[in-house]
């Protein structure tokens, strides 16, 4: 197939992951005879030096034209005055607003042969498979704010339509996997949280096959901790949903390791790793790349509907993390580069199993 992806590096260690992952999908594409096109845009702070802009008219342009978005990091120390009229965090909000990308999926998995870096104990890692299904262009980040010299506000609004349609992708998804949901709120406080949750209550009931319950988030806070592998899918608002899936991470052993995708109704979709910019390793070709590979994986599952390249990409990840190279913030020694190479030649040999297996099928001479 044919594919066009508009590629953010950012900022910080945002160039470094994401020339990764785009070794990775130009892996596949040849390898599975696709023909994938890459165009590099700016945004947040590389972008604010280059034009003043944090997210520049034709990157926005190239990214409403593009089948796929692929996203480094945004932001550092150099642009953190907050203070400053334009921020590079204004323009990933920016970009999703516009790209209208609502709900922001966030898989997270245990892998065993890091269990051993997680401050949990390991019987507790047992099994944790969760998917979270955050909220992404409302709430607080999106609210009307103000400040004057002795105070300030962010409001906090949620309509029904946006809260609906995040939880029924929740449920769908659910459907897919192990049919259970838990909704994340401050219905006790709230009153967004309360219209949350009375939206969740009605529309479990067109999914009857999917359990649902109702979790408090600063109990859900504790209970991620103490028994995650109780979770399935887990969706939640946006400023809540921010906070937990960076709590979670702590469960894989690093944040460098987790892959987000944010989808809207169309196919195209946003992709980047959940971890930041890393400013104090930036340019030292040690920066865990696995977080912004699993996000290609995502793309190529949902925005280009390659399932077998994108199980592929994630076994080969899979392999990785096994055997090794592993990376400085998982424990290991290697760089950037040969964690990169070591993915892309597992998705080369998951490639040629593959087709071995469909010549062995079909006889192919």
């Amino acid at each position: 197939m044919k594919a066009h992806i508009v590629t953010l590096p950012g900022d910080g260690v945002g160039p470094e992951v994401t020339a990764a992952a785009v070794a990775v999908l130009k892996t596949v594409a040849a390898r599975y005879e696709h023909a994938f096109t890459f165009d590099e845009q700016l945004i947040g702070g590389a972008a604010i030096d280059a034009s003043g802009e944090p997210l520049p008219a034709a990157a926005l342009a190239a990214c409403q034209a593009a089948d796929a978005v692929l996203l480094g990091a945004v932001g550092g120390p150099k642009w953190s005055d907050p203070n400053a009229p334009v921020r590079p965090e204004q323009g990933l909000l920016a970009l999703r607003a516009a790209l209208g990308v609502y709900a922001n999926l966030r898989p997270l998995q245990v892998h065993p042969a890091l269990a051993s870096l997680s401050p949990l104990k390991n019987d507790r890692l047992r099994n944790v498979d969760v998917l979270f299904v955050r909220e992404l262009t409302g709430g607080t980040y999106f609210g009307a704010k103000t400040r004057s010299a002795d105070a300030a506000t962010d409001e906090c609004r949620y309509t029904v339509a946006e809260v609906e349609r995040v939880v029924r992708r929740a449920f769908e998804l659910a459907r897919g996997r192990r049919q259970h949901v838990t909704s994340v709120d401050k219905a006790n406080v709230l009153e967004t949280s309360r219209l949350w949750r009375s939206t969740v209550q009605r529309i479990a009931a067109d999914y009857p096959d999917v359990k649902v319950e109702h979790q408090l988030v600063d109990s859900m806070a504790m209970l991620l901790l103490t028994r995650p592998n109780s979770y399935d899918v887990v969706v939640t608002e946006n400023l809540f949903g921010d906070i937990l899936t960076d709590e979670a991470a702590a469960l894989a052993g690093s944040l460098g390791l987790l892959p987000s995708a944010s989808l809207g109704e169309g196919r195209r979709g946003l992709y980047e790793p959940i971890h930041g910019s890393a400013p104090d390793i930036a340019g030292t070709g040690v920066a865990n790349p696995i977080g912004a590979i699993l996000s290609a994986a995502l793309l190529l599952r949902h925005s280009l509907g390659l399932e077998a390249e994108a199980t592929a990409v994630e076994s080969a990840v899979e392999q990785v993390l096994r055997y090794g190279p592993h990376s400085r913030d998982i424990g290991g020694h290697a760089g950037t580069d040969e964690v990169r190479d070591a993915v892309l030649e597992a998705v080369g040999e998951q490639a040629d199993t593959a087709a071995a297996f469909f010549c062995g099928a079909r006889a192919c001479g």
